[in-house]
């Protein structure tokens, strides 16, 4: 308990020196990281191919070295997997996150180095956990258990001296002794791959446990919290577990499962948000009052942006950090401790304040419909299904929305399936106030709604219970960070879900 106390009082003091450089000096911060990355990286097979010994500045970097996405990048993953060194990053790479992003069929292998292992996702666990402490400080989390639903990982098919699997198992199995004292569930059943089982002996241990704090996607942890109360016939998870008080959670957006958390914690509890992907952990809560992320600086990544009006352009532009300007959505590209080099991720933010860097994630750059040129983002549909849920005194569990053409003329439609917790009774009722929530949140899609000339009213269905669940197992994408897709330009999974649904 001490050593615990200790620990992070030494990594807040750290913490706060590195801050205090964020709001000063943010561009010097990330330049001299530039600059070690290039270095670091100029004799790989990458650094020779686009000459890294001859870059010197922001200039050189931006024109030398494309910028690329998953497939680009392929060719050099593959030599890796296969043990070959020195492609993309120069420390020995062993382990490769395997992340689809959402349930689709063909899965990327995101290169892990020890240097983003130590520098990016570790560092930002203690810095979470520092961070909570501090606003927190008569809280102890210490005192009890702390629950990580992770996924898997297997030998490469590609060669046998690789790992790859899900980011949260690489963590797990090379957690710090002192961290992993604090885990729960133990190694063994953390690393399984079969979800059902593994939720299983998790419960069974769970139970008896003193809980005081649970990471994992909100989904799936609902999953796990109703096999809990399944298990002890408990109404909640306070009468589980008494002392439980912090849920750390990221990954897709949390309000639609708010009020989901607050039924099982009755008593209240804290929440803490990071943006810790496969390729990298960008950001984290440091305010609990405000749900902007602080974007983490030093964590052996460097930011670049391209404004999302332009980024299904040829080429589009890219700015710094320095250039990003407050309300614009941004798509992210990144240049990592792992030999991600201009990497489009593909994640969205829009910045909150300059000084410190603050931002919210807005969704994807593929998590839209604009088919019929509506530009319906992530946040504008959830902000709507929240709304109406809202007035309709309705809860929906999952949700996947897709375009469909209802004639020769170029005229069309949104599709979409929804899972309800308690179906509405009305649904024609449900289906007016969304569309209309839906022209309130966004012009686009109001401008192509306008006397139904481009689109028409949506179609709505009503999903059979645990419709979503049956696809992902169906799939093989249970537990982990797999995650629905919610919006889609393509109709791939949709018409998997309507062939499914009875």
């Amino acid at each position: 308990m001490k050593i615990y106390n200790l620990i992070v009082s030494l990594i807040l003091k750290k913490r706060n020196q590195r801050i205090k450089l964020f709001i000063d000096q943010p561009h010097k911060v990330q330049e001299k990281l530039r600059h070690y990355l290039i270095n670091k990286a100029k004799n790989t097979e990458f650094g020779k191919t686009y000459d890294f010994k001859s870059i010197n500045n922001l200039k050189d970097f931006s024109e030398r070295i494309p910028l690329s996405t998953y497939e680009d990048l392929e060719h050099y993953i593959v030599k890796m997997r296969a043990g070959n060194q020195n492609i993309l990053w120069p420390s020995r790479i062993k382990w490769f996150a395997k992340s689809s992003g959402t349930t689709g069929n063909k899965s990327k292998y995101i290169p892990v180095s020890k240097e983003s292992i130590a520098d990016c996702h570790y560092k930002g666990g203690k810095d979470l956990l520092a961070i909570y402490c501090s606003n927190y400080p008569a809280k102890n989390i210490f005192n009890g258990k702390s629950v990580m639903l992770g996924g898997s990982h297997s030998i490469s098919k590609l060669s046998s001296k690789m790992k790859e699997g899900d980011l949260s198992a690489i963590i797990m199995e090379q957690l710090p002794f002192w961290v992993r004292m604090q885990q729960s569930p133990k190694l063994t059943i953390a690393l399984m791959d079969d979800w059902e089982e593994k939720i299983e002996l998790m419960t069974e241990q769970a139970i008896h446990q003193n809980v005081s704090s649970l990471s994992g996607v909100p989904s799936w942890t609902l999953v796990f919290a109703k096999k809990i109360l399944e298990k002890t016939g408990k109404k909640n998870l306070h009468e589980v577990w008494p002392n439980f008080e912090l849920y750390m959670h990221g990954g897709i957006n949390f309000e639609p499962y708010r009020k989901k958390f607050e039924e099982l914690f009755p008593k209240g509890i804290n929440y803490i948000e990071s943006f810790n992907a496969s390729e990298g952990y960008f950001g984290i809560q440091d305010n609990p009052n405000k749900n902007d992320l602080l974007l983490m600086l030093d964590f052996g990544i460097y930011y670049e942006f391209i404004l999302l009006k332009n980024a299904l352009k040829n080429k589009p532009s890219v700015v710094s950090l320095s250039e990003v300007k407050l309300g614009e959505d941004y798509e992210m590209v990144i240049t990592t401790n792992a030999g991600l080099w201009r990497y489009r991720i593909g994640d969205t933010v829009r910045f909150t304040k300059l000084n410190p860097y603050r931002f919210v994630i807005t969704g994807r750059t593929k998590h839209n419909l604009n088919v019929f040129g509506e530009e319906l983002m992530i946040h504008n549909a959830e902000k709507a299904l929240q709304k109406v849920c809202t007035d309709l005194h309705l809860e929906v569990l999952e949700y996947t929305a897709a375009p469909k053409f209802t004639g020769t003329n170029g005229k069309g439609c949104h599709e979409w399936i929804l899972e309800f917790k308690n179906a509405p009774k009305d649904l024609q009722k449900f289906r007016y106030s969304f569309d209309q929530a839906l022209k309130n949140l966004n012009s686009d899609y109001e401008a192509k709604r306008y006397k139904n000339m481009v689109l028409e009213m949506p179609i709505l269905h009503i999903a059979s219970k645990n419709l979503f669940f049956k696809w992902m197992k169906n799939k093989g994408k249970l537990g982990g960070q797999n995650k629905v897709p919610r919006l889609s330009n393509e109709r791939k999974f949709i018409e998997e879900l309507l062939k499914l649904n009875h």
